[in-house]
């Protein structure tokens, strides 16, 4: 398993327009294959800082998802949204491998909670 985390650096004017951004993607990376752990926003502490993580099975399942993701109307959509608001100031991409414990990756799936 990979898991995708992302921090991004947001306009804390645009938090509102930041969240719907997060809440569409949080849907679409579902449906593409992933798991999506969520976004998180600022509470307490920096303003204008965000995170999400998703996982996918491998590498090379993330990589078809980057690929149908370029082509999906739905996604394409939720970038021109972000092109037009602006929430987004910049954002780092890193890659980690999950220690599970007794989990083996394919039994995370689907024993995962529900969010």
């Amino acid at each position: 398993m990979i898991t995708c985390y992302l921090k991004y650096v947001i306009d804390p004017y645009k938090l509102a327009e930041f969240e719907e951004y997060g809440r569409r993607w949080i849907g679409l990376v579902n449906r593409l294959g992933g798991n999506h752990h969520g976004y998180f926003l600022p509470s307490e502490g920096a303003s204008n800082i965000a995170y999400a993580m998703f996982s996918f099975p491998s590498l090379a399942d993330y990589e078809d998802y980057r690929n149908r993701m370029a082509a999906d109307p739905e996604c394409l959509d939720v970038f021109e949204m972000e092109k037009r608001n602006r929430s987004i100031l910049s954002y780092e991409r890193s890659f980690l491998r999950p220690v599970l414990g007794p989990l083996e990756p394919d039994e995370f799936r689907s024993n995962r909670p529900e969010i």
